[in-house]
């Protein structure tokens, strides 16, 4: 199919990476769609009670910043060096975004799509053959508990891994038991200090992780500590260092240090109410019933010596997966290691270890998939990378849009 006849383009999620895409598919146009399972950036919200690291600035764009005052003149944006929250973020720039005149027609809420395909084709018919292009994509979407098909011509995915966790056990399967225990362990961003006070307060709580999401967790039930004085943390990361945050020499992100070092701190001084363990990990979790606490059990340092606490609450802040789920039966390849769209992932190996500030567009053919006309963007381009910045994101969708079109795109 010419570039030029692919116009019908479905956008898959309402975050930050699907509204921009959309708003620019409108400028281009294209006839779009965007379906959202849940609310505009409903991954923001859910963790909007956490401050951005990026300023904002760095998390919108010039031309959505300009369609929302052309609409709305007397709408004021946070300055561009403030960091906010994410709650603060959807209220700015996003929900703003969702209701612009060119876009509020366009936006599905409640929404969920489940599965994307080719009509008449599977996924081994004709391999690697852009004749797949002739067919259009077809949505199986849920809508109220009531399942529809929708076409399209180009399908972005921008659906994120926030909803996705992975499973906090050895070697990344579920700890025995964990299974069972799922709807009672907490795998996101919980507001400690905000609504979920209660529910933390006077208790002890297992986390489980080393990355900025666990250290955001035990900063703040250590926060609350100071007030509930009943409040334990013990903290299990699986890496070797008794400071299990990495620092970034002379960080430009001032957020994102000062919760290093807060969360360093925490782990290293032998008193006040946070236990730290290094080179932990979960063998079995068992849940003791409704509302009565886990005991767990873990192996720790080299010689991976049995422990077991009794806690009130899990936290396990391990990461999250793209769900490849959705496209299972278009002819995507997939990263052994990220699960992210191989190309992309080869280009990115290609600075292991490197700061997320460091990380720039990879370039529009690092986008593209075996499969015609359908891009994977956003935070679940990443796959399990977790170097994913919003501005990257923004640069994709200008860059697909690109390869669509087949000129380039400005934002």
């Amino acid at each position: 199919m010419p570039r030029t006849e692919a116009r019908r383009l479905a956008i898959i999620g309402a975050g930050p990476i699907g509204l921009e895409a959309a708003l620019l598919g409108v400028q281009l146009g294209f006839e779009v769609r965007i379906f959202e399972r849940g609310r505009i950036g409903e991954h923001v919200q859910r963790w909007g009670h956490v401050r951005l690291f990026s300023p904002f600035g760095m998390n919108t764009t010039a031309g959505g910043r300009a369609a929302i005052k052309a609409e709305l003149p007397g709408h004021t944006f946070p300055s561009d060096d403030e960091c906010i929250t994410g709650r603060q973020h959807v209220a700015a720039y996003l929900e703003p975004l969702s209701r612009l005149k060119v876009l509020k027609d366009c936006v599905r809420t409640e929404n969920q799509v489940l599965y994307v395909g080719r009509q008449r084709l599977l996924k081994d018919d004709l391999a690697g053959d852009p004749k797949r292009a002739n067919a259009p994509f077809r949505l199986l979407v849920r809508e109220k508990g009531k399942e529809r098909f929708e076409e399209a011509d180009v399908v972005l995915d921008c659906s994120g891994t926030y909803g996705q966790h992975r499973w906090l056990g050895d070697g990344g399967i579920p700890a025995a038991g964990e299974l069972a225990a799922e709807n009672a362990i907490c795998y996101g961003l919980e507001d400690i200090l905000g609504e979920r006070r209660n529910y933390f307060a006077g208790k002890t709580t297992l986390v489980i992780g080393s990355g900025f999401s666990a250290a955001t967790s035990v900063v703040n039930l250590a926060e609350l500590a100071s007030s509930a004085q009943e409040t334990w943390v013990v903290w299990l990361a699986r890496t070797a260092s008794t400071q299990p945050i990495k620092r970034t020499p002379n960080d430009p992100l001032r957020e994102r240090d000062r919760l290093a070092v807060r969360a360093n701190t925490l782990a290293t001084r032998t008193d006040g109410n946070v236990e730290f363990h290094a080179q932990a990990v979960i063998g079995s979790v068992e849940s003791l019933g409704q509302d009565k606490g886990f005991k767990v059990t873990a192996l720790l340092g080299k010689s991976s010596q049995p422990r077991t606490w009794e806690v009130d609450r899990i936290i396990a802040n391990v990461g999250y997966s793209p769900d490849g789920s959705l496209y299972r039966e278009l002819q995507v390849h997939e990263s052994y290691t990220t699960l992210g769209p191989m190309r992309l992932a080869t280009a990115l190996a290609e600075q292991p270890g490197a700061d997320c500030l460091q990380h720039g567009s990879r370039g529009a053919d690092a986008l593209r998939t075996p499969e015609p006309n359908f891009f994977i963007l956003g935070s679940k381009s990443y796959g399990r990378n977790p170097h994913f910045l919003l501005r990257v994101g923004f640069e994709q969708v200008r860059e697909a849009f690109g390869l669509l079109t087949g000129k380039p795109v400005k934002g």
